[in-house]
């Protein structure tokens, strides 16, 4: 099992980063709602860290709080532009050093906190809007997934 150890700081800092990247992308694609949407990163932090015990990267990953990508975006594109190649950075790593299951746990992952923020708030009759699907859609394709 790959623990945050197998990484230099700078490598697991970069792997934390990359769910929270996610969900930044997810909630700038749309405005309005920003609240809602970074306690549904919150709440997916929490829930994850109660089915503990599958894989032992994301058990360290979300027994932390959430940590944000701390670069300044001047702009919703800069961000998600940025956010992306976080993204992809992060994957590469645990790509390179864990194994092919706690691979798609991390995948996973990244992606189903995404889709609770897009659905962290309402879109008139749509529950995620179309902006937030095109940013998910950017976000699976950036996870190589």
């Amino acid at each position: 099992m790959t623990k945050s150890t197998d990484f230099t700081p700078e490598e697991w800092e970069i792997v934390r980063e990359g769910p929270t990247s996610a969900g930044m992308i997810v909630s700038t694609a749309q405005r309005g709602g920003s609240f809602r949407e970074v306690f549904a990163m919150a709440k997916a932090y929490t829930e994850a860290r109660k089915e503990h015990g599958d894989s032992e990267l994301l058990d360290e990953l979300v027994s932390h709080k959430p940590e944000l990508d701390k670069t300044k975006a001047h702009s919703p594109e800069e961000l998600k532009q940025h956010g992306l190649q976080h993204i992809r950075e992060a994957v590469s790593l645990v790509e390179q050093k864990a194994s092919a299951e706690e691979l798609g746990d991390y995948r996973r992952f990244v992606v189903s906190l995404a889709e609770r923020v897009a659905g962290a708030k309402s879109e008139g009759d749509k529950q995620v809007s179309d902006a937030e699907s095109a940013a998910i859609a950017e976000i699976t394709q950036a996870l190589g997934a």
